[in-house]
């Protein structure tokens, strides 16, 4: 027992060293801004994401409504796009799609006009995927906590195979829905209509993002449950069975909104221990009814022994769904405000009232049936209800797929300022923060013109402002692990527009030149 709970321990480590910056990217500006008229097209689109992101499918639809070919490249947190030189006069509408460190995918669109506004986005067409997505994600959960916590419940607490065909079910509509949800991702990841999953295209998407990882332990665990019911003896049974069960943690430990928020170290643990207690409850729950309807004189036995077990269970899925929650809203406020605190204010309802159930079968109906095995209607109505508030709730737990939690629509108290500085020559990505009066860090990002790293050998920093008769100052640039150029602890007492200029030593015979202003704040 001591190996197990070292390995489990060990795997979780696992799991939170491996994404300990996950969370869900947001958009928090772009270059030129959504919206804006400019006088010049510009050369390049800039998307400036709260943590880095990877480029699924990036779209550029010209103002005659042409769709154009453009080039993308992922830079720290932002993403740049680099267009064509013969963008007509008029409205421009840029597309994005891209990958998230927790595996989801983001999407959306900006505008912008060259010389005059002649139109908008257009609407967002309805599609189907996002409810196949959705019913996926329900029969995941029912394979996971119905169909493995139901083959646990047989092995460890009724010793029989009561509710067996339940079980079994439920395991079958979770294997179909885990190979469906990795299809339904990559269409998702890819902006591919419903027959592209004939292709291979988003089943690899899918597998290179976290969800990939975690639908195949779900995926394995559930074919161990499956495997659990035909297992000739008794111990093979509960050694599969907790094998399983264990799995469920780890799937649901895996991926997800909640599984990349930080502190990691709480966050994973917490969804494990919540997933585990899940599918222990749930899973007793077509067993027990089964029992019941049969008025099955081993009912009192199998009742006592639950319960035991239940009451300190149900204890440890409230304290993790608590410390959940708390972490994804961020505030109180979020639960009416936000779409994510909206859906676990309505999940919080139909949980008290499954609590409330339970407390019922605990102190009534179960003395009830214990007295007399053969009284078993209260029990038996109690449970059915409990069935149906748990197919709710795990309704409404599905849609957080598509609501990004509040604390990841927070943006940082300072976003930093970003300058581009773009000839044919060479293009400079300069992040200055937190770009305000004080002490400032500069990241340099050199390119060549066509968006490649530029192998320089040195990188200078030069700074002045000329408007308060300061002269220039000279900074030296360090090269990072991260491929980019640094110069930390730049001191900019005073605000103003400051001359920046950035000299990058390719050769000893040839040094790259760029020069702009930059708006101290």
């Amino acid at each position: 027992m001591a190996r197990v709970l070292a390995g489990l321990a060990a795997l979780l480590s696992a799991l939170c060293i491996a994404s300990a910056a996950w969370a869900h990217a947001t958009l928090l500006s772009s270059e030129p801004a959504d919206g804006s008229v400019l006088a010049q097209p510009p050369k390049m689109v800039q998307l400036h994401f709260n943590e880095g992101v990877a480029p699924a499918v990036i779209g550029v639809i010209d103002a005659a409504g042409k769709t154009r070919d453009v080039a993308t490249r992922a830079v720290g947190q932002s993403v740049l796009i680099v267009l064509p030189d013969d963008l007509p006069q008029g409205t421009q509408i840029v597309s994005y799609r891209v990958v998230s460190q927790d595996g989801h995918p983001v999407a959306g669109s900006m505008v912008f006009s060259i010389g005059a506004v002649t139109g908008s986005a257009p609407a967002a067409q309805a599609s189907p995927l996002a409810a196949l997505i959705w019913l996926a994600r329900i029969g995941v959960y029912l394979g996971l906590f119905v169909g493995v916590g139901g083959a646990f419940f047989a092995a460890w607490i009724a010793q029989g195979p009561s509710g067996s065909t339940v079980s079994r079910g439920a395991i079958a509509v979770g294997l179909v829905s885990a190979v469906a949800s990795l299809g339904l991702q990559g269409l998702d990841l890819l902006n591919l209509p419903l027959g592209g999953i004939v292709t291979s295209a988003p089943w690899t998407s899918a597998l290179a993002t976290s969800l990939g990882p975690s639908l195949l332990i779900a995926i394995g665990v559930m074919a161990i449950a499956w495997y659990a019911w035909k297992s000739p003896s008794i111990l093979i049974s509960r050694v599969l069975t907790t094998s399983a069960i264990v799995g469920v943690g780890l799937s649901l430990a895996a991926s997800g909104h909640a599984a990349t928020a930080s502190p990691q170290w709480v966050t994973r643990p917490s969804l494990f221990l919540h997933g585990v207690a899940v599918a222990y409850w749930i899973g007793a729950l077509a067993p027990l009814a089964v029992l019941a309807h049969q008025r099955n004189d081993d009912l009192p036995r199998v009742l006592k022994k639950f319960s035991a077990i239940a009451v300190p269970l149900v204890g440890l899925l409230v304290l993790s769904g608590l410390a959940l929650s708390i972490i994804q809203l961020g505030s109180l406020r979020a639960l009416i405000e936000t779409s994510y605190g909206i859906l676990l204010s309505i999940k919080l309802s139909l949980v008290v009232l499954l609590l409330a159930l339970a407390a019922l079968n605990r102190f009534v109906a179960t003395p009830t049936v214990i007295a007399d095995y053969k009284n078993t209607r209260p029990l038996l109505g109690s449970i059915l209800l409990e069935c149906v508030l748990v197919i709710c709730i795990l309704a409404v737990v599905a849609g957080w797929r598509f609501t990004p939690p509040p604390r990841a629509s927070v943006a940082p108290v300072a976003t930093p300022l970003a300058v581009h500085i773009h000839t044919d020559a060479a293009m400079f990505q300069v992040l200055v923060s937190p770009g305000t009066v004080g002490a400032n860090d500069f990241v340099l990002q050199l390119m060549t013109g066509d968006a490649a790293l530029l192998p320089a050998k040195e990188a200078t920093l030069i700074l002045s402002l000329p408007e308060r008769g300061i002269e220039p100052m000279e900074r030296r640039a360090v090269l990072g692990p991260d491929g980019y150029w640094h110069v930390r602890g730049v001191a900019l007492p005073l605000a103003g527009r400051w001359h920046m200029q950035i000299d990058a030593l390719v050769t000893d015979f040839q040094k790259i030149t760029l020069e702009d202003d930059l708006q101290i704040r």
